[in-house]
């Protein structure tokens, strides 16, 4: 099944073109005119690059064919580059709770906000939201830190009162890791 959309946008030479070779490309081409079809066809697919001639203000995905002649190898080949990036940076986005997590950027986006983050946030986030229970300290050593669990060290509990302490600032929000009696949790 091929989920990879190419949407040609007010390019209809290069959609017949791309139609002509539509049995050797691994992507849907799709052309579109104006900018409300566009939108609407963009509501509806999740795996899409816009091809057009100039930028297209608030739209994502997008990769400007300006400089003509090209030949279709090379083409095809920045498509899919573009493809790939794409995927990349999807991969890397994780929703926890009313947040957005980028791998990539080590960020923690929520609306107009964003908070950067060390690895070790990032990686204790993650693992506190996959284990969606209550986390033990020594599981957090072990499992974030490497640590083993007969050492004595207050690592995690600096760590997590300091990211607490920067989600509360940056988010106003106190619950989004919680304290428990056995460990931590997010909410």
């Amino acid at each position: 099944m091929n989920n990879q959309n190419l949407i040609i946008y007010q390019h209809t030479f290069l959609y017949q073109i791309l139609k002509e070779l539509d049995l050797n490309l691994t992507f849907e081409v799709i052309e579109i005119l104006n900018e409300k079809s566009l939108i609407n066809e963009i509501k509806n697919l999740k795996n899409y690059l816009i091809i057009s001639n100039k930028k297209i203000s608030k739209m994502d995905n997008q990769f400007i064919l300006n400089k003509l002649p090209i030949k279709i190898s090379k083409l095809t080949e920045k498509i899919n580059i573009e493809f790939l990036k794409q995927k990349f940076s999807d991969q890397s986005k994780i929703n926890i709770s009313n947040y957005l997590i980028n791998l990539n950027s080590r960020e923690m986006l929520s609306k107009d906000r964003k908070l950067k983050l060390t690895e070790k946030e990032v990686n204790t986030i993650i693992y506190l939201s996959q284990v969606n229970k209550p986390t033990s300290i020594e599981e957090l050593q072990t499992n974030v830190w490497g640590y083993q669990s007969d050492i004595e060290t207050h690592t995690v509990e600096t760590h997590i009162y300091r990211l607490r302490k920067k989600i509360l600032k940056k988010f106003n929000d106190e619950n989004f890791i919680l304290s428990k009696k056995n460990g931590y949790q997010i909410k």
